[in-house]
């Protein structure tokens, strides 16, 4: 817990992603994507003093370990909530997944809320059927829906999409009460 003039405060991080943008993780024929995306986000810290930039390596892929001190312990986070971004038409095994996050947030207990997503692009029976699981593994209570993310031909959805409507409702029946849309 922060401390500061006597005063204790709860800090939540609510919006955190761990990641892996290496080139190990480019999807063939994809790469000139994937690594635009990372430098993109890499150019922000321009931005901040020149004692926090990384170079590109190291931002590409966020280690466990940088992970835990950044947020926990020169952060002050008592509690990371997980929003995954997936990515997988650039990233073979995603961005940032439920899985990973999962993954590591049982290796950390009471560390981390794992939120999970859905894309209404999917089929129905597999989208549903991941979304359930999800919930079910990890208590998802949220759910974070990157709607421009490409899938295919198909460059973003939007919630206005009918299919967009199940998913809500089938999340809604699932017990998720948060809904992050990246917009």
């Amino acid at each position: 817990m922060y401390e500061k003039d006597g005063e204790k405060y709860f800090v939540v991080d609510s919006h955190m992603h761990y990641w892996d943008a290496s080139p190990q993780n480019w999807v063939p024929g994809q790469e000139q994507y994937a690594k635009g995306w990372i430098e993109c986000f890499h150019a922000y810290q321009a931005l901040g003093p020149a004692e926090t930039h990384w170079s590109i390596e190291h931002f590409q892929k966020y280690s466990e370990e940088d992970l835990m001190t950044d947020v926990f312990d020169t952060g002050h986070v008592d509690i990371g909530i997980f929003q995954p971004t997936y990515l997988n038409s650039w990233y073979s095994e995603g961005f940032n997944t439920t899985e990973k996050n999962g993954d590591l947030a049982e290796k950390h207990p009471g560390k981390f809320i794992v939120n999970t997503r859905f894309d209404p692009r999917e089929d129905e029976a597999t989208g549903f059927r991941e979304l359930e699981e999800n919930v079910q593994r990890w208590g998802s209570k949220g759910v974070k829906l990157y709607t421009a993310e490409w899938r295919g031909d198909s460059r973003g959805w939007t919630l206005k999409d009918p299919a967009a409507y199940r998913y809500l409702e089938k999340a809604q029946e699932l017990g998720i009460k948060n809904i992050h849309v990246h917009k």
